[in-house]
C-alpha cells in the first residue's frame, strides 16, 4: 500500500467534465493498492495519516496534524502508485492489487479515516479524473507498507 500525500489548500476532482468532489484545506491522499494489502495495514496507514505533523503552527514549523487544524481528506486510488518501472520502458502492474479487491480496500480506507474523524471527499474509483490541487509548500509525503 502506497500512499502519497499533498498538503492543500485546495483540490478537486472531476469526471467527465463534471466536478465530484472538493476540499479547501487538508490532505489530497493518492491511494495505490497492492496484492497482499489488508486491513490491518490500511488501518495503521489511516491513523499514521490523519495524526503526521505536517502543517505549521503558529511559528511556522511543521507540528500540526490533519486532525489538530481539522482539515478534511480528497482520497483517489491511484492504480498507477503499484506501478514498477525498473525493467524496459513499460511499466508493469503485476504488483497491483485485483480491481475488486482495491475497490473494497479503497472504501475501508475512506471510512477508516472517516472514523477517526476527519471530513474525507473522494475520486470515482476506476474512472479517468482530472484531478485539480493547490499543493500547500510545496508539501508532499509519501507512505508505504
Amino acid at each position: 500500500m502506497k500512499l502519497v500525500l499533498q498538503r492543500v489548500s485546495q483540490a478537486s476532482v472531476q469526471v467527465d467534465g463534471r466536478e465530484i468532489s472538493r476540499i479547501s484545506q487538508g490532505l489530497m491522499v493518492l491511494l495505490g493498492l497492492e496484492k497482499g494489502d489488508g486491513e490491518e495495514t490500511l488501518v495503521e496507514l489511516a491513523k499514521k495519516m490523519v495524526n503526521l505533523r505536517i502543517f505549521e503552527d503558529d511559528q511556522g514549523k511543521m507540528n500540526l496534524s490533519l486532525l489538530d487544524i481539522q482539515g478534511e481528506a480528497l482520497v483517489v486510488s491511484q492504480f498507477t502508485l503499484a506501478g514498477d518501472c525498473s525493467r524496459g520502458r513499460r511499466p508493469g502492474f503485476d504488483k497491483a492489487a485485483p480491481p475488486d479487491l482495491a475497490n473494497e480496500l479503497y472504501l475501508k480506507f475512506v471510512d477508516e479515516v472517516q472514523r477517526l474523524g476527519v471530513p474525507v471527499q473522494t475520486g470515482q474509483f476506476g474512472a479517468t479524473m482530472s484531478v485539480e490541487i493547490q499543493n500547500e509548500g510545496p508539501v508532499t509525503f509519501i507512505l508505504e507498507r
